[in-house]
């Protein structure tokens, strides 16, 4: 019964919550240590990662028209958003609980028909209503991607 927004949000912030869940009791080790032969940095750290640099692309950069700053706008390589050897999740988690946080307060501040203002990208053309459709999709592909990451890491199931 709750209105557009509440709805859009809600989905949102439990495929996050998913993206939590999926990471307790992972060791470090664990969390960068690759399973997927075929896609090497397909790790449990490096999709928390891709995650936050996501929300920040979409709801900052595309949405409010900020420059477009992070790996996945440098001149590196490709999915440099991924690249964080070294980096301990549980701080990879709470810079993506930060970005999480900064989206939504974005997401309050304007209504769902607003456009995004950044010049330089055709997705910014999509309103806000779409950017968090497509959002909850993005999250929840990820979400699965670690459903299946975890199982071969160390045998955890859960969510389906």
């Amino acid at each position: 019964m709750a209105d557009e927004r509440t709805q859009l949000v809600g989905w949102l912030d439990m495929q996050r919550a998913i993206i939590h869940w999926k990471c307790e009791g992972l060791s470090d080790a664990d969390a960068h240590r690759s399973v997927l032969p075929a896609s090497p940095l397909m790790t449990m750290a490096g999709v928390v990662s891709h995650m936050r640099w996501v929300e920040h692309c979409w709801f900052e950069v595309l949405f409010l028209g900020r420059p477009a700053t992070g790996p996945q706008f440098d001149d590196g390589p490709e999915d440099a958003d991924m690249m964080v050897e070294g980096v301990p999740l549980t701080r990879l988690l709470e810079e993506y609980d930060r970005q999480c946080a900064v989206s939504n307060e974005i997401v309050a501040a304007h209504s769902l028909d607003d456009v995004g203002r950044h010049p330089d990208f055709r997705a910014a053309a999509a309103n806000l209503r779409w950017m968090l459709i497509h959002m909850v999709e993005e999250t929840a592909r990820h979400a699965g991607h670690m459903d299946a990451v975890r199982e071969l890491l160390d045998g955890e199931k859960g969510y389906y």
